[in-house]
């Protein structure tokens, strides 16, 4: 890792925003880097103050819930005969995984991470004809564990009792009221993540979902993809680098606290096939975030997003159908205030 990318990262804090600790994935260097370890702090009680290409919308408006299992391929096994072992013989009592449990539904898409209990990526489709619905009413909805995923793997509503933490919807409720099914499944905890509350979820987070939906007045179609990131950070006593989060739960804490979360926002220009598409992705921090810091601080390059994350968002999107999004629009929240933003949804 080369001494500007370290730069980068140490210049990153919940303040100064989070673009350049997502910017370092996607620099290159021929230099070894440096040693990275993993630690995880795990806490029952905590204050949050203490501090693949765009989804087609017949798959994102299905008429029923469906779950996928994905797994990685099963090797094929030698049929060498002088191969004294057989470490496929393993299968015979079952794959071990990684496991991705997809689950299509009318609101959303969604990978679950069975490990941190969060989602990998989240997915949604949003247009002015779905946002000028009103078919849904967030007072009949409620948090639910999701059945879906197996009770071992589940994030449980008793894993944030007390945390401090909101449990931070991926895809927000106020983007599916264009019907009370597809809002109650914004619901399920796999569409959750813990989030800081006040400064963030409830305000920073809160205005930036109102500019995803805000895009819906330029463009016709707009599609979201939401998801945790667990970045690492220097520590200043010996210069290494961590990956260190929180995991909160109630008799077996397992529910990871994501350092940071991203979007990858596609502003689709027309609804026929093979249209521009203005792609934007953003990092913000876990935390609390000024009203007055600009959404463009947290603006990354995409593959920033997937070197952090792992994931690909547009494989099959070729460069001559995208636009930069905030070169084609003013990328910037419109900051209004959490209680009375929650007074007007009631009244809607």
């Amino acid at each position: 890792m080369s001494k500007a990318t370290l730069a980068v990262i140490a210049a990153v804090s919940a303040g100064a925003g989070a673009a350049a600790t997502a910017a370092v994935y996607s620099m290159r260097s021929d230099k070894k880097p440096a040693v990275t370890t993993t630690t995880t702090t795990v806490s029952t009680t905590s204050s949050a103050s203490s501090v693949p290409a765009p989804v087609p919308a017949s798959q994102v408006f299905s008429s029923s819930p469906t779950i996928t299992t994905t797994t990685t391929p099963v090797p094929t096994p030698s049929t060498s005969p002088t191969a004294p072992v057989n470490p496929a013989g393993l299968f015979e009592y079952g794959f071990p995984g990684p496991v991705a449990d997809l689950a299509s539904r009318q609101a959303l898409i969604s990978s679950y991470d069975r490990r941190t209990r969060n989602p990998h990526w989240v997915a949604e489709h949003i247009t002015p004809a779905s946002l000028a619905q009103r078919g849904g009413d967030r007072k009949n909805s409620a948090f639910l564990e999701d059945p879906l995923i197996p009770d071992k793997f589940q994030a449980k509503l008793a894993d944030y009792f007390r945390s401090g933490y909101d449990r931070g919807h991926q895809v927000p409720a106020a983007d599916c009221k264009w019907s009370q099914t597809a809002m109650d499944e914004t619901f399920y905890l796999s569409n959750m993540c813990p989030q800081v509350g006040e400064g963030f979820n409830r305000d920073y987070w809160a205005h930036f979902e109102d500019f995803c939906r805000r895009l819906t007045t330029r463009y016709p179609s707009v599609r979201v993809v939401t998801g945790p990131l667990y970045l690492p950070k220097r520590d200043p006593a010996d210069g290494k680098w961590y990956v260190k989060y929180e995991v909160i739960g109630s008799s077996a804490p397992s529910v990871a606290v994501p350092t940071h979360f991203y979007k990858v926002i596609y502003a689709e220009e027309g609804t026929a096939p093979g249209g521009k598409v203005a792609l934007g992705a953003f990092v913000l921090p876990n935390a609390v975030i000024p009203n007055d810091k600009p959404l463009s601080d947290f603006e990354v390059p995409l593959e920033a997003v997937e070197r952090a994350s792992g994931l690909e968002f547009a494989a099959k999107l070729p460069v001559a159908r995208r636009k930069r999004l905030c070169a084609e629009t003013n990328c910037s929240i419109v900051v209004k205030e959490y209680v009375e933003r929650q007074k007007a949804f009631a009244k809607k």
